[in-house]
């Protein structure tokens, strides 16, 4: 069978992540995809994902996504792809937050290569809870609003966090206050925020008492009405904290954001489409009840601030659709508006995901395939080139 006459769309079945933290009505709202269950619908993910891999139909039959491209992963995913990833290099999601998420940060390619050979090393279970390595890889991000989507990412201007801070006053917590104010500088930053989550005990007690106090006598303030929300899902939880000391912003549905490696960042609230390297790798930093490794938190976090009018990204026309301009080889996302037959090209594998309208994607040998809001489809390597069509908007992840 030649790459002209080989099934060339396949339609996904991907499956979705009852994730506590999940919205339980948004993905049924936005693509009428059923929750008979009624548990939270977090994550859909699309791709090849030994923890969640899409299925499709090769033949007649069901195929796991991942057995489908070890058949031919030069064609299938793109040599190019095969030699430098050897597999498919990234992992497309739709995320439906109804509670916050944990602070987090992912580690660089580098740290994760060593942060992993050293746990398998040491023996530590890659399933186990004080895991911090379940792999080689870096996890940089992209998420795509499609409702009104809450976040944080990256530090606040140094001068901000500490008027945040005085403003609270808290006695408890003065002394490590002070010596950041003497001293607001990157390392002044970096001993701060390890000082902050290190409390514990009875410090730690006083310390969220006090700032929840500060909360409700401020509550009209929405950063203060927002610890007063995340005290409710998290409570007790020394990431309260940690708004204080990372932008805090929300994104307008068609608005971008990309997520650093070694950068803190959180998602409170929201739906979005998420693309991601092929990773699982998370370091948190607090609004969880999971294992925190503070110092090796530390030692995975650049003590940067991030100018909060600098974090959307901004997209470029290409092609006819709007192209996001990612500074990592492993993803490439573009997202296309009411489009007529567009002519798109592809080198590697791709995964389009129809958003609010049904697409048609048709190829030269024939194979026409259409899909609903909410569906996706897999399009190999060997596909070369294709067209679509789409009254409303869809999405398109490649690298």
């Amino acid at each position: 069978m030649t790459d002209s006459t080989r099934t060339v769309f396949f339609k996904m079945d991907n499956v979705i992540q009852d994730y506590a933290w999940g919205s339980v009505t948004s993905i049924e709202q936005l693509f009428a995809i059923p929750n008979l269950d009624q548990k939270p619908q977090a994550e859909m993910w699309m791709g090849a994902h030994a923890n969640g891999c899409s299925v499709i139909t090769v033949n007649g039959e069901a195929v796991r996504l991942a057995d489908f491209i070890a058949t031919d992963p030069d064609a299938i995913i793109g040599a190019e792809t095969q030699a430098k990833f050897a597999e498919l290099p990234y992992l497309f999601k739709v995320l439906a937050a109804e509670k916050a998420l944990s602070v987090q940060v992912h580690p660089s390619k580098h740290q994760a290569e060593i942060g992993y050979a050293k746990e398998e090393k040491i023996g530590i279970a890659r399933n186990a809870a004080n895991r911090n390595y379940k792999d080689p890889n870096h996890k940089p991000e992209l998420v795509f609003a499609l409702t009104p989507y809450q976040a944080m990412n990256g530090f606040r201007e140094l001068t901000e966090i500490v008027e945040l801070f005085t403003t609270i006053n808290l006695d408890v917590i003065s002394d490590l206050v002070n010596a950041f104010v003497a001293n607001q500088t990157d390392t002044g930053l970096r001993d701060f925020f390890e000082a902050m989550l290190s409390l514990d005990g009875e410090r730690k007690e006083a310390a969220v008492n006090g700032l929840l106090a500060f909360c409700h006598a401020h509550k009209d303030q929405p950063l203060f009405a927002l610890l007063i929300d995340l005290s409710e899902q998290y409570p007790g939880d020394i990431g309260l904290f940690v708004p204080l000391m990372l932008n805090v912003l929300t994104l307008q549905p068609g608005e971008a954001m990309f997520l650093s490696a070694c950068t803190p960042h959180a998602y409170i609230k929201g739906t979005g489409l998420e693309i991601m390297a092929n990773s699982d790798n998370v370091l948190r930093a607090g609004l969880t009840p999971k294992f925190m490794d503070v110092p090796e938190l530390v030692a995975n976090t650049e003590f940067k601030s991030m100018a909060a009018n600098e974090l959307l990204l901004a997209p470029t026309m290409v092609a006819g659709g709007l192209d996001y301009q990612i500074p990592v080889p492993d993803f490439k996302f573009s997202v296309y508006k009411q489009v007529n037959d567009i002519a798109l090209q592809n080198t590697s594998a791709e995964i389009l995901f129809a958003i609010d309208a049904p697409l048609t994607v048709t190829h030269q040998n024939g194979q026409i395939l259409t899909l609903e809001k909410g569906q996706s489809v897999f399009i190999p390597a060997y596909a070369k080139a294709y067209s679509a069509d789409c009254d409303g908007m869809f999405a398109r992840a490649y690298n």
